[in-house]
């Protein structure tokens, strides 16, 4: 797999519905002004964000917060063929994590262990579409989710890399983590073989929610495997990742120390 990437001009665009990624958290306080007893807890949440921010400024140098977003292009080649993703620093589902690339390596180089050829795959938090679209190249029947926000983009990537190279054209849905999981996939008509998960973990206010998100699709008697890979940065991933380790069986399929992503394979408890 080679990588590249380049950048464009900035370009003014409003996501008034997103938190820009440099946005600090608030600081609840008491009458008198002084910091609640969960300071610790406030702190912390505002160091992880702020660590995430300089995670996504490292990849572009050109950004004003607020109102411009840089524009950048990534080069991938994933199953013999060149991808190209367009990425925004407006948000964090614009950008592509390592979590991500680490997976696309795994289905790339595993595929007698994973076989997506013919097989029903959903991603959930897809951002700019890359595993989606290398799930679709390796022979995959794919539906990529995300936020409303980021559909667009996702959306052009997928038609930009998919069109004419796939045995399946991929699919784009809402989802929201936690919110009308029955109402829009519900369980009796919506089965998948596979669902895709890729640096979904940090500090958010959401975890609870996409643990439920988890627990819909990959449910006793669904015979859905779950493959999760995610970068560990904060305290908050690790405690995720032992909810995670109790609500499903689950199987560490790689750990890679230097990009400090680990991929999990997980399948319901009967």
């Amino acid at each position: 797999m080679e990588r590249s990437s380049t950048d464009s001009q900035p370009v003014q665009q409003k996501h008034p519905r997103q938190k820009r990624v440099g946005d600090e958290a608030e600081r609840d306080k008491t009458q008198d002004g002084k910091l609640h007893v969960e300071k610790g807890t406030t702190d912390e949440a505002a160091t992880d964000r702020k660590a995430m921010a300089g995670e996504a400024l490292d990849r572009r140098n050109v950004w004003e917060p607020g109102v411009y977003y840089s524009l950048g292009k990534e080069s991938f080649f994933f199953a013999g063929h060149d991808i190209s993703i367009r990425e925004s620093l407006d948000t964090y589902g614009a950008l592509i994590w390592p979590g991500a690339v680490a997976l696309c390596q795994f289905l790339e180089n595993n595929q007698q262990q994973v076989n997506m050829m013919d097989k029903a795959v959903l991603e959930i938090g897809a951002g700019t579409g890359l595993l989606s679209i290398v799930a679709s190249l390796l022979g995959a029947w794919v539906t990529a989710t995300d936020l409303p926000d980021i559909l667009s983009n996702l959306t052009f990537n997928l038609l930009r890399n998919t069109k004419g190279r796939c045995r399946y054209t991929p699919q784009v849905a809402a989802l929201t983590w936690g919110q009308d999981l029955e109402r829009d996939f519900p369980y009796t008509s919506c089965h998948y073989d596979y669902v895709l998960a890729a640096d979904v973990v940090y500090h958010h206010d959401y975890l609870e929610e996409l643990l439920a998100t988890m627990r819909h699709f990959c449910r006793p008697g669904s015979r859905t495997t779950l493959l999760w890979a995610n970068k560990v940065r904060f305290q908050s991933d690790l405690r995720f990742t032992e909810s995670f380790k109790s609500s499903f069986n689950t199987t560490l399929l790689s750990e890679l120390p230097q990009e400090e992503v680990r991929i999990y394979k997980a399948t319901a408890k009967e």
